[in-house]
């Protein structure tokens, strides 16, 4: 959601790094998180200049070079995603208070706003947006200007005592020039350790460009940064240490790369993205070796009920996790989406493993019900891309996925890594319990070993993919069907048409097809399916032939995903798209590329913004 960035910076270091220039860069890395509305705050010479614009960061910029700011080594900026009051100038960040000498800039929600702001009014305060973060800046303001002396820290602190539900906070204040002070609860915000120089961050993109040395902050905590200082406070006051960290990737892995669109690019990178997971997980003796879980086995292997909890495309790769760590382990697992988990009672105890997916550790449905987990006394699992983000520093243990920065919102390489971690989770677990021999582990892990070289395979043969998405570009409907782990692939491939091409689109199991969705077909009618390999353990490869008889019958044009060597499916459909064989539960990694080529190649010829698709933003930070 939104993107924040905080500088300061020596006052003879002004040939090097302007605060705007800093705020600028930092905005346009944190652009894949979606927003709707930017801006920024600069302090010098006594004054707090704030520019803010709605619309994309080009528009801040032309507001900017109509009405300049002076030079400045302290600034705010940020990018909005509407909560409260619509994309509008008015609404964007920052908001002021303390007769403008003030500056405010929020990510998240708070939800105790309107008691405040009446609160507020009936004080003789006056707002001039719908926003609640307005009502933080009023707030922070009324504090500094009173109870706290002229001490920003000190205002920061009295006012987020009194605030309710998620938020990062950003301030600086004109009779403070060389601080930025921040808190955050429920929110993601980091910390850049320069030198001369230190910032902040909704994630580490923000300041990518100037360091890669950062401090995570734990929760309820604030920080004020200067120059050459960063000092961390608890809510209640007392002093509080972050954990320092390295980044281990630079700015170029965050550009294109020659690709047209960061999802081009990421959705090549899925290869390196897969390897990259699977790359050191193995002793010298081929045994697995999780060293991140932090888990003792003992009570790992008294697991009696593992929970998947995850949203969106995380969800789906949590299905797929299901059917492998069932047949694995055979332990039962649930699937549950994040959201609805702790409002319907769930059963969970000490013997429940909850497993969180989300590729940037910072989704408040789900950070909010691995909480609820944790208070019930279940071990919690993060399965997470991001280094050092909420939910696996809350998680009793984390598997990290190393698939690098992730840009467009629209998930592909996190996707199929999410997979092969959760397939690394089912193997280690069914190690532990001994349902699984040395050599069958071996045996499956070769396999995923091989898995990206066939990624590339298909990444190679694209333009069959692309060119049906050319031909199919006005199609108003889109179906998907499939069983076993080819259902959650189904799912995953209409939603990404949905995100990116805004079409409507559904993924089915097939074996549901008569139990309702064959109404939908009709003449003409896309119909993608997922076919399970010839050779799996299971009878379903021909129900799913017989599916596609079905739906062509009723005048569907049929589009199948095959094994290569499936002759079977050829009678049958208009269009095929092989991809290389591997052990049926694995085949999601392969079978979801040609469905992420087609969606992207599709909304590309409608002309849509893939890498930015409207209403919708990275990482869904409230509730």
């Amino acid at each position: 959601m939104c993107g924040i960035v905080g500088y300061v910076g020596l006052p003879e270091k002004s040939g090097e790094h302007q605060a705007l220039d800093v705020l600028v860069e930092g905005l346009r890395r944190l652009e894949y998180r979606g927003y709707d509305s930017a801006g920024v705050a600069t302090v010098s010479g006594g004054v707090v200049q704030v520019r803010k614009k709605s619309g994309k960061l080009g528009n801040l910029l032309a507001e900017i070079e109509a009405a300049p700011v002076g030079p400045a080594q302290v600034g705010i900026g940020h990018t909005r995603w509407a909560t409260h009051g619509g994309p509008t100038d008015v609404n964007a960040h920052p908001h002021v208070g303390d007769s403008g000498r003030l500056a405010v800039i929020h990510n998240g929600i708070i939800e105790n706003f309107a008691q405040l702001r009446q609160r507020l009014l009936a004080e003789g305060f006056e707002f001039a947006s719908e926003t609640d973060t307005e009502v933080a800046a009023k707030l922070i303001g009324r504090f500094f200007a009173g109870e706290a002396a002229g001490d920003l820290t000190a205002a920061m602190r009295l006012a987020v005592n009194e605030l309710e539900g998620a938020f990062t906070l950003l301030a600086v204040h004109a009779d403070a020039p060389d601080r930025v002070v921040a808190a955050r609860r429920n929110s993601p915000l980091v910390v850049g350790l320069g030198e001369g120089e230190n910032f902040l961050g909704s994630d580490v993109s923000g300041f990518i460009d100037f360091t890669r040395e950062a401090v995570e902050l734990e929760q309820d905590q604030i920080v004020t940064i200067t120059s050459s200082e960063v000092e961390i406070i608890n809510f209640d006051g007392t002093p509080a240490q972050g954990r320092r960290f390295y980044v281990d990737w630079d700015a170029s892995a965050a550009e294109k790369g020659g690709f047209p669109t960061f999802m081009e690019k990421e959705i090549h990178e899925q290869p390196k993205a897969v390897e990259d997971t699977l790359l050191g997980r193995t002793d010298a003796e081929g045994r697995l070796v999780l060293d991140e879980l932090r888990i003792d086995p003992e009570e790992l292997k008294a697991t009696t009920k593992i929970i998947v909890l995850a949203c969106g495309t995380a969800a789906y790769a949590g299905l797929v996790a299901k059917y492998a760590i069932e047949h694995w382990t055979r332990i039962p697992v649930e699937v549950e989406l994040a959201h609805e988990f702790r409002y319907r009672d769930p059963i969970i105890d000490e013997t429940t493993l909850v497993v969180s997916i989300s590729q940037s550790g910072e989704t408040m449905d789900t950070l909010m019900a691995v909480r609820y987990a944790k208070e019930q006394g279940a071990r919690t699992l993060s399965i997470c891309n991001t280094n050092g983000s909420t939910i696996p520093r809350e998680s009793d243990a984390v598997l990290y996925l190393h698939a690098g920065p992730e840009i467009a919102v629209a998930s592909t390489k996190a996707f199929l890594a999410m997979i092969a971690a959760s397939y690394l989770l089912g193997l280690y677990l069914g190690q532990l319990r001994g349902q699984l021999f040395s050599g069958q582990i071996a045996d499956i892990l070769a396999d995923l070993h091989s898995v990206p070289g066939k990624i590339q395979q298909i990444l190679d043969d694209a333009e069959q993919i692309k060119a049906l998405a050319r031909q199919m570009a006005d199609t108003p409907s889109v179906l998907f069907l499939g069983r076993h782990v080819g259902y959650p692939v189904a799912l995953e491939g209409a939603l990404k048409l949905k995100e990116l091409a805004y079409i409507h689109a559904e993924g089915f199991a097939a074996g549901e097809l008569k139990h309702g969705p064959i109404a939908l077909i009709e003449e003409g009618q896309p119909v993608f399916v997922v076919v399970p390999s010839p050779h799996g353990r299971y009878s379903l490869h021909s129900k799913v032939v017989s599916n596609i008889q079905e739906v062509r019958a009723r005048g569907a044009r049929t589009i199948t995903v095959a094994e290569e060597g499936d002759e079977a499916v050829q009678d049958y459909s208009e269009t095929v798209f092989h991809v290389p064989g591997t052990q049926p539960l694995l085949m999601p990694l392969l079978t979801t590329v040609p469905l992420q080529i087609f969606a992207c190649a599709l909304a590309s010829e409608k002309g849509y913004d893939v890498d930015q698709p409207r209403n919708l933003a990275k990482s869904v930070t409230v509730e």
